[in-house]
């Protein structure tokens, strides 16, 4: 997929006021600091459609980007660790939980792993939320650039062999290193064929 065009559209705190559900629709989730920002302005191949923050938790709204005048992108708050109110945060989940389990042409979620880690609790409750709702995942492993090829293998063997053990079936992988994209035409890709798919019912 060759990226034509791509421009931020809306922020909302209230699914019911996103853009009409008339496009496929794919959104980025992941813990607090792991890299989303940046993988956005990968894929869109636009340094600054996304903002990029070294303080956790400055995505706060659902943020709507429109991507060659065929899709959306969607860039989710994190979950974890920002320093916010124990009520902020319960808002946040709740308008995440709305935003993913009612809105209607949502295809897929990205859910970003950082991959310089051993598996985490809060992304694996995460993940086994997301089948309990059976809202249909993938997942991207960010900042391979950041460790050694070796051990970004290690770590990613590692969650997939934690996730077996409540999933029968694991979900599609990626690996990802924005400085030299590593992944992007993997990701690009995948949507390309989930949006013929959308055509294709629609």
């Amino acid at each position: 997929m060759i990226i034509k065009s791509s421009e931020y559209l809306i922020s909302n705190v209230d699914w019911q006021k996103c853009p009409t559900p008339n496009l496929p629709e794919y959104a980025f989730i992941g813990r607090s600091n792991v890299g989303k920002s940046s993988l956005i302005n990968m894929l869109a191949n636009k340094d600054n459609l996304a903002k990029t923050s070294g303080t956790p938790g400055k995505t706060q709204l659902i943020n709507h980007f429109l991507i060659n005048q065929a899709w959306y992108l969607v860039d989710l708050p994190g979950y974890g660790f920002a320093k916010v109110s124990q009520s902020q945060r319960r808002q946040w989940e709740q308008m995440i939980e709305n935003y993913l389990r009612k809105r209607e042409n949502l295809v897929n979620v990205f859910v970003l792993i950082d991959s310089r880690h051993t598996p985490q609790k809060l992304d694996l409750d995460f993940i086994n939320q997301l089948g309990e709702w059976q809202v249909p995942f993938n997942l991207v492993f960010t900042k391979a650039d950041k460790n050694t090829q070796a051990e970004t293998s290690r770590n990613v063997k590692a969650f997939l062999n934690k996730l077996r053990e409540n999933w029968e079936f694991l979900p599609q992988h990626f690996i990802t290193a924005t400085a030299k994209k590593v992944g992007r035409d993997a990701i690009l890709g995948f949507i390309d064929e989930m949006n013929a798919q959308f055509r294709a019912i629609a």
